[in-house]
């Protein structure tokens, strides 16, 4: 093969596995991530999936009493990563003890509520200093791939089981929680309408904003609206309502106040079970 015949024959095979090679490598590194899932069970009950398909349960009432699949939910349910639980009520604790032996979940809570709740059963071995906090605290956890701040809240947080009296478990709260490459998420556990939301968003920014709505044992509607043009999240998804008759509040009046208050933050309201994409 002459000179000017081998360049004919080379060149533009090289430049093809070229091409080739780099193609590869630009699909590779531009692939789609996993995008953050969140589903709600009803109350204040939901399973944060990240991107890597790490499970976060927060307040993991499966089997209150409006999501009619509780039992099968809470059987089928084969893992989690971490179990957060916002204050030491039964409709928050849940099926947390439950999830947490079928899974060996730790225990994200504020110190006081998890000493409380190892009393009541939940395994001491996975209530531990590095998933335990308090207010103004952040943990690292999964790897880097979640941070969890604990946030205030006004209500109360007792502990009762087995018709035992009640024991204190510390002060309530919610949790901010920023998933890598995800969203940042603000549950608000009970509580009501605050000033030091405002301080909320000089932190992170929320992407979704889990707040409760209910009236009677936390804010109501007006309230709730009030907290969300302080935080200035993207998207409110409201819960925490018409579990029982007490609480009354509703997405409707929800919306209603969000348009009063001129709040420009999407609502998105969930059905029992369903799970989004965020």
């Amino acid at each position: 093969m002459n000179f000017k015949r081998f360049l004919q024959v080379t060149i533009p095979a090289v430049f093809a596995i070229a091409v080739l090679i780099f193609s590869t490598t630009t699909q590779g590194s531009s692939a789609p991530a996993g995008k953050t899932q969140l589903q709600w069970y009803g109350q204040s009950a939901f399973k944060l999936t990240t991107p890597s398909g790490k499970v976060l349960l927060i307040d993991p009432w499966l089997t209150n009493p409006i999501n009619p699949n509780g039992k099968t939910d809470l059987a089928n349910l084969n893992r989690a990563d971490l179990i957060l639980v916002t204050h030491g009520h039964f409709d928050h604790v849940g099926d947390a003890v439950a999830i947490a032996k079928k899974t060996n979940a730790p225990l994200v809570s504020t110190a006081d509520l998890g000493q409380t709740l190892i009393t009541t059963g939940y395994p001491k071995k996975l209530v531990s200093l590095d998933t335990q906090g308090n207010f103004g605290g952040e943990l690292t956890l999964l790897n880097n791939e979640v941070k969890v701040a604990f946030i205030p809240a006004i209500h109360s947080s007792t502990v009762a089981s087995d018709g035992s009296p009640a024991q204190f478990a510390g002060n309530p709260g919610g949790f901010l929680i920023t998933v890598q490459n995800g969203p940042v998420i603000y549950h608000t556990g009970d509580t009501d309408v605050f000033a030091d939301m405002a301080l909320i968003p000089e932190f992170r920014k929320v992407s979704v904003m889990l707040a409760c709505i209910g009236d009677h044992f936390t804010m109501g509607p007006k309230r709730a609206a009030t907290a969300v043009k302080f935080v200035k999240p993207d998207v409110v998804i409201p819960m925490h309502f018409g579990t029982f008759p007490a609480l009354t509040g509703t997405p409707q009046a929800f919306q209603a106040e969000l348009d009063r208050q001129k709040v420009k933050t999407k609502l998105q309201v969930l059905k029992v079970g369903q799970t989004i994409q965020l």
